[in-house]
């Protein structure tokens, strides 16, 4: 489960967790307008105040949903370059229960979960890793996802 794109980081980072061959299911999360409170007091607890200011700005909802087609196509390409075979979607409701259904389905051995610090939710441990881990039946690995600073998604 990813909210960003895959940074070159990142994917060399899950492509040698493990020694075997990997194939990924990943799901996107689009930006919900219901967490961009959660958001700006995660900026601003990161000192990341500018971010903070600029929260408004980005896409959310529905608004998102195109931005996270592109990122979720830009991870797949990383992790098939990679030599991984991987397929994804769009996470649209209930994110947990599509989590469980794809751990079932593919017969996971392990969920990752690659995300922006996230303080307020973590404390309460109301995180998506937190809950996944009450959820799937599998081990939940939690990731900070790392930026890509010189790089933007194609379209």
């Amino acid at each position: 489960m990813i909210e960003q794109p895959l940074s070159a980081t990142d994917v060399d980072f899950v492509t040698t967790l493990h020694d075997d061959q990997m194939s990924f299911v990943v799901l996107m999360q689009p930006r919900g307008a219901e967490d961009r409170l959660l958001r700006a007091i995660d900026d601003v607890a990161l000192g990341e105040i500018e971010q903070a200011v600029h929260e408004a700005d980005e896409p959310e909802g529905e608004d998102a949903l195109r931005p996270a087609a592109l990122a979720l196509e830009h991870s797949l390409r990383r992790l098939r370059s990679a030599g991984c075979e991987a397929v994804g979607q769009i996470i649209d409701d209930h994110p947990l229960d599509l989590l469980r259904s794809v751990v079932e389905q593919t017969r996971a051995d392990e969920v990752i979960v690659l995300t922006a610090p996230h303080l307020v939710e973590e404390f309460f441990h109301r995180d998506w890793a937190s809950r996944a881990r009450h959820k799937v039946g599998v081990p939940v690995l939690k990731l900070y996802a790392h930026a890509d600073e010189d790089e933007e998604v194609e379209e």
